[in-house]
């Protein structure tokens, strides 16, 4: 499992972009998320799936409603990351509102998942392997902090937390 003092993962990942520019075309773009990561300070979150009760009414809101407070604390960008493919994770922040505030990163193979050892197994439940709830500071591809949820739980991994270990 990826500890503090680990380099992000390189594993491609991809965000749907809503309007064309930067290099970006509309729809799935991929890229290397360790890649992206270098030169910058990221709060990235992962939760184990876009729509789901937990992760839409708390986790991933709490981070679109503490954004500017992220960034003027020291991120450069906020992440959010799920095993799902690129549309639904387009949809979900459509839904949220989180356009300029959180990048909302599909990780629809598992592949950037499996690489940090954060799985969830939840073929039980339908929904196949997934990520585990957990939030992490990377600052320049490095891992300097990282707050893994017990089974079920949420109450180590949100933006309050986040936004008190960018502060420390």
């Amino acid at each position: 499992m990826l500890k503090i003092g680990d380099k992000l993962p390189s594993a491609t990942v991809q965000e749907y972009v809503e309007v064309e520019g930067n290099g970006c075309s509309i729809g799935p773009n991929g890229f290397d998320a360790a890649a992206a990561a270098a030169g910058k300070t990221i709060a990235i979150f992962a939760l184990p799936g876009a729509f789901t009760p937990t992760c839409s009414a708390q986790h991933a809101p709490g981070y679109i409603q503490q954004a500017d407070a992220l960034k003027a604390a020291g991120a450069d960008e906020i992440w959010c990351v799920s095993v799902n493919d690129a549309f639904v994770m387009g949809a979900w922040a459509r839904e949220l509102g989180a356009a300029g505030k959180v990048r909302f990163i599909a990780d629809g193979s598992a592949d950037f998942t499996r690489a940090t050892g954060l799985t969830l197994d939840l073929q039980a439940r339908g929904m196949g392997l997934r990520s585990q709830r957990y939030s992490m500071l990377v600052v320049d591809g490095v891992v300097k902090t990282i707050n893994v949820e017990a089974p079920g739980k949420f109450e180590v991994s949100g933006a309050d937390t986040m936004l008190a270990q960018l502060k420390a």
